[in-house]
């Protein structure tokens, strides 16, 4: 978090004590300012906090954009980049773990979603990275056309597995993963989609979650192996 960041928007008390700290928790910009959408949202409504209410605003560090409540959502006041992908966290993968839990991914604020991985490496040669949400272990589905650069495509699916078989590759010089994930927070069908690629090969999915959970987090596990480093990225594309 930058200097002027804050984690929370706090209310006083009559006859409490107003220190210097108080004061210069917002008075660097006069505007709210936090690390991304998911420390915003936390910030309202807790013991001593101030309740979200229309008209409040607030600075996101990982898009660089003011934002303003409407009384119902949230929306930017600038600039007009923010019209696309909003970086929602930035996740580094640690040291020959056997899975990756990214907490607090998906809320109210976004329908749909971008899931990047890049960077990093596994110990097994060329895994699957599977994807979960949530501590949902059933009811994933999904078709992929994959196969070697030089080979004609093959096809299959699968259904009512543990999690998402197929969602992004490892090998010893990198990790990759683009999915995009519909719905995850709404209590509806979760829809996802993207495509994989190494060196050997490469190929497109698309599956759904059966079921009606509304989920804050996704898990990422290699079919075999452990990952190291690479770095674990959640965009919001603007409602």
């Amino acid at each position: 978090m930058g200097a002027n960041a804050q984690t929370s928007v706090p209310l006083f008390s009559s006859g409490e004590v107003l220190t210097a700290a108080n004061q210069n928790l917002s008075a660097g910009t006069g505007v709210p300012v936090f690390a991304t959408t998911v420390t915003r949202d936390a910030a309202f409504g807790g013991a001593g906090e101030k309740v979200l209410a229309e008209g409040q605003l607030a600075y996101i560090e990982a898009s660089d954009v003011v934002q303003y409540y409407d009384g119902t959502s949230w929306a930017t006041v600038g600039p007009s980049a923010d019209s696309g992908l909003t970086l929602i966290s930035s996740t580094t993968i640690g040291s020959a773990v056997s899975s990756v839990t990214v907490s607090d991914a998906f809320s109210a604020t976004y329908d749909a979603y971008k899931i990047v991985i890049t960077g990093g490496a596994s110990s097994a040669a060329n895994p699957n990275l599977r994807l979960s949400l949530g501590a949902t272990t059933s009811g994933y589905a999904m078709q992929y056309v994959y196969g070697a650069y030089n080979n004609t495509p093959l096809g299959a699916g699968s259904s009512s597995q543990a999690s998402w078989l197929f969602a992004g590759e490892g090998s010893s010089s990198t990790l990759s993963m683009n999915v995009e994930l519909l719905n995850p927070f709404l209590t509806e069908l979760t829809f996802m989609g993207g495509f994989g690629h190494s060196s050997s090969g490469g190929g497109a999915f698309g599956g759904y979650l059966d079921n009606t959970t509304s989920y804050t987090a996704f898990t990422v596990t290699p079919s075999t192996g452990t990952i190291t480093g690479g770095t674990i990225r959640v965009y919001g594309y603007k409602n």
